[in-house]
């Protein structure tokens, strides 16, 4: 019984290879070794928090203005929400919504004020 086999993969020292194919050769060893360092190394965490069921996350290197910013627009988002939905209800309803409304203008007010004197770095 005759086995059918392929033919031996060339070497090196049976044909040579000329300068383009070497350096295509070594163009793609380096990206299948990036290739595999980028989707099998595992990164190393900067920051590893004790809670890691958390979702939301702020980056460690976010300076205060840009935190204070970013609380003083969602407050205003809420205080734009709260507002919207207090007219809409009557009786004691409405006075608890005008009640969150009322903390919450208070709160950006604050926001606003540490805002003003952060110390831009």
């Amino acid at each position: 019984m005759v086995k059918v086999t392929p033919n031996p993969p060339v070497t090196d020292s049976d044909e040579p290879t000329s300068r383009a194919q070497s350096a295509r050769n070594k163009k793609l060893d380096d990206a299948a070794t990036r290739a595999l360092v980028f989707y099998l190394k595992p990164k190393a965490e900067k920051e590893t928090s004790a809670n890691l069921n958390t979702i939301f996350r702020i980056a460690a290197d976010v300076d205060s203005e840009c935190l204070l910013a970013n609380l003083s627009e969602s407050l205003a988002s809420a205080n734009a929400m709260i507002s919207d939905l207090a007219f809409d209800l009557e009786g004691s309803r409405r006075h608890v919504a005008l009640g969150i409304q009322q903390v919450i203008e208070l709160s950006e007010l604050l926001a606003n004020r540490a805002l003003d004197i952060v110390e831009v770095r």
